[in-house]
């Protein structure tokens, strides 16, 4: 659940940040972010 909020924390700064951002550079960050925290997940063993 921990890697869920700080994605999702992330992803927030990442539209409020950018908000000139299209829908395409949207998903692109979500999922380079979700990448991230697969790997944060497996350095931080959850």
């Amino acid at each position: 659940m921990n890697i869920f909020v700080i994605w999702l924390v992330l992803v927030i700064a990442w539209n409020f940040g950018y908000p000139q951002a299209s829908p395409l550079e949207d998903v692109i960050v979500a999922v380079i972010l979700a990448l991230f925290n697969v790997v944060l997940k497996k350095f931080l063993k959850f």
